[in-house]
């Protein structure tokens, strides 16, 4: 039975923080005690993800008819693709393999990616730029539990993702399209629930064992973090000229 990250056993005592300003971030840091991944949980899953957002574009390169489109989605597939490779290097590091750790996330992950696969060319990469925004910026959230180890996971998620290409591809398709602007902008609210649900199923209550049951407590402590990812989410649709 394939298991979600979350539903596996964690260590007590983790640190869930956002970045700080002087991480490049523009959110304060926000400390709090929560149950985190096991360290090799962490890496099987930012590991995969890379991967697929490498299978997504590269798809998407395949079907997009202009040349011009195409060295951009390659330029974001190849960022996608280093992320995803520094990352397996890092899982060898441990001593750890790659493939095994990766494996149990691929049926999960895999529907996710195809939950936010949109009907047209244009939706799928808006998909990308703000599903891997927001679990970027999750899971650079999670990086300070893991020491050293952490540290280099998230000078890794912090790499250029070489997305500008696809905004800019967007931004041109609306600039003259209000009905186009207004399905994108729909698309990238709908976009929110799935991704915070992985977020947030990650997230566990210290009284109770399963996913996502938090108490009031702990609905509390958790609160700052998502308003400033949900925060972090409205600024990359604004800057892409989409309504939040």
């Amino acid at each position: 039975m394939v298991r979600w990250f979350w539903q596996r056993r964690r260590p007590p005592g983790r640190t869930l923080r956002l970045r700080s300003r002087d991480e490049a971030s523009d959110v304060r840091r926000v400390d709090f005690e929560q149950l985190a991944p096991d360290l090799a949980t962490y890496l099987g899953q930012a590991a995969y993800l890379q991967l697929g957002y490498v299978e997504t574009l590269s798809s998407l390169i395949e079907r997009s008819p202009e040349l011009g489109h195409k060295e951009s989605l390659s330029r974001a597939a190849g960022a996608a693709l280093f992320k995803h490779q520094a990352l397996v290097a890092l899982i060898r590091d441990r001593g750890d393999d790659p493939l095994e750790l990766m494996l149990p996330f691929r049926e999960p992950l895999d529907a996710f990616r195809r939950a936010t696969h949109g009907a047209r060319p244009l939706e799928t990469m808006l998909s990308v730029h703000l599903t891997a925004g927001l679990l970027d910026d999750f899971y650079l959230s999670l990086s300070g539990s893991y020491g050293e180890t952490g540290r280099r996971a998230a000078a890794i998620l912090r790499a250029d993702a070489d997305r500008a290409p696809l905004v800019g591809i967007i931004t041109d398709a609306i600039s003259d399209d209000d009905e186009l602007r207004s399905l994108l902008s729909l698309w990238g609210r709908r976009l929110v629930g799935d991704t915070l649900l992985v977020a947030r199923g990650a997230l566990r209550s210290s009284t109770t064992e399963r996913p996502g049951a938090l108490d009031v407590d702990d609905e509390k402590q958790v609160e700052p973090v998502f308003t400033q990812l949900l925060g972090a989410h409205s600024r990359r649709m604004t800057s892409i000229g989409l309504d939040a």
